[in-house]
This record gives structure tokens, C-alpha cells and sequence, in this order.
């Protein structure tokens, strides 16, 4: 938005200067200059002349409306300084602005009038902001150092968990090697023939157990043979 300003005002500054008298051939103006609030803003036109001509600072705002408002600029107002000096043999028209404000904000043309003939120069627009205050000054070598530390940290706090976890991994791993090699000597020197034995005479006493039930009768003399 800001930089369409200026090539308007540009634009209306050029399509000014085609009148431009021949005698008068302007110097280069500072496009643009951006200030922060307070702060003291200095501004200057110059042109090559054989004499030094009259001149007046206008101020160019572009309002809501697409259209340009025009003020003057004197020193009736008290943050206001002109001034005037020579440079590369030119003639300069100063202008000083004390203690700006949001307001101030805007394009600062010359105009300079000779022989009935009115020059604009293209003029310096002056874009004022409102700086930043910052929480905590710190310098750049605290910062990198600040950093260093996060990055450490941050390295810590990765390295540390994923180390336990390898270690409890590791731990669980030697105990269920350990529970392994118990069983295998539970079963150690066991002899698998007397547990087949075993096993058999236990089986059979189990099956014999109804058949005795059975010849525990007195009355009968039946005999059953037994399996």
C-alpha cells in the first residue's frame, strides 16, 4: 500500500516537473526515508541554478478517498525548521522536522517558483512507525548463548528417556534368559523311564479301584476276573 503511495506521488511529481525551466535542473532527492516516532527527520531538495530561486515546502497525503490533500509547510509551527546550503555546487532548501509523529507522514516536495515558472521536485516521502519495544534487551551474544543452552537441553531430555528405556529393554531380556535356564535345570537329571513307571502304577491303581469294590461282597462267590 505504502510503496503504491510513493509511486503515485512520484508519478504526480514527474507529470509536475514537465514544465520544468530550463535554467533550473534539480538534484537527486532521497526517495524515501523512514523514521520512527520522536525521532528528527531531515529533508532536503537541491537544484543548479545561477541564482538562488524562491522555494516552499508542501507536504502530499493521499486520504481514504483516493485523493490528495496539499499543506504548506512554514515555521509557524515550533517542530518546523528551514534552512538553506550548498552542496556539489548546488543550491538546497533544508528541511528540519523536529519530534515526529504518526501524522507526519507523507510526501515533502519543494516547489520553486522562477519567472512565473512553478517546479516541483519529485520530493522525499516520509514514512514514520511506531518501534517495537522489547521485553528483554538482550544482547546477541547472550542469545546465542541462551540458545546453546535450549539446544543441549533439548538433546538431554531426548538422549536420557531413550537410554532407560535400552536399559530396562536390556534388564528384562537378561531375566527372562535367567527364568529360561532355571526351567531347564528343573528338569535336569530326571530319568524319563522310572517317570513313564511311575506314571503306568499310578494310572492302574486308579482303573483297579471299582473292581475291588465289587469282590468286597460276601454274600456272592462270583469271582471277576481282573483286568
Amino acid at each position: 500500500m505504502e510503496a503504491r503511495f510513493v509511486f503515485l506521488f512520484c508519478f504526480l511529481a514527474a507529470a509536475a516537473n514537465a514544465a520544468t525551466s530550463p535554467k533550473i535542473q534539480l538534484g537527486f532527492d532521497v526517495p524515501s526515508l523512514r523514521l520512527a516516532i520522536s525521532q528528527t527527520a531531515s529533508m532536503s531538495c537541491c537544484y543548479t541554478g545561477i541564482v538562488r530561486v524562491p522555494s516552499q515546502w508542501i507536504r502530499l497525503v493521499m486520504n481514504s478517498r483516493n485523493t490528495t490533500k496539499r499543506t504548506s509547510i512554514n515555521e509557524t509551527n515550533a517542530r518546523v525548521k528551514l534552512d538553506q546550503g550548498q552542496r556539489n555546487k548546488q543550491h538546497c532548501e533544508i528541511l528540519i522536522l523536529k519530534d515526529i509523529v504518526l501524522n507526519d507522514t507523507g510526501l515533502y516536495q519543494c516547489v520553486l517558483t522562477e519567472s512565473n515558472n512553478t517546479v516541483f521536485t519529485p520530493g522525499t516521502f516520509l514514512q514514520v512507525y511506531v518501534p517495537v519495544h522489547m521485553i528483554l534487551n538482550i544482547n546477541e551474544r547472550s542469545k546465542n548463548s541462551i540458545i546453546t543452552a535450549e539446544g543441549v537441553l533439548l538433546l538431554l531430555l531426548v538422549l536420557i528417556p531413550g537410554t532407560m528405556l535400552i536399559c530396562k529393554s536390556k534388564g528384562l531380556n537378561n531375566i527372562e534368559k535367567r527364568m529360561g535356564r532355571e526351567e531347564e535345570n528343573i528338569y535336569e537329571g530326571l530319568n524319563l523311564d522310572d517317570c513313564n513307571s511311575t506314571y503306568h502304577q499310578i494310572q492302574r491303581s486308579l482303573v483297579q479301584g471299582p473292581y475291588q469294590d465289587v469282590i468286597n461282597n460276601d454274600e456272592d462267590d462270583i469271582q471277576l476276573e481282573k483286568p
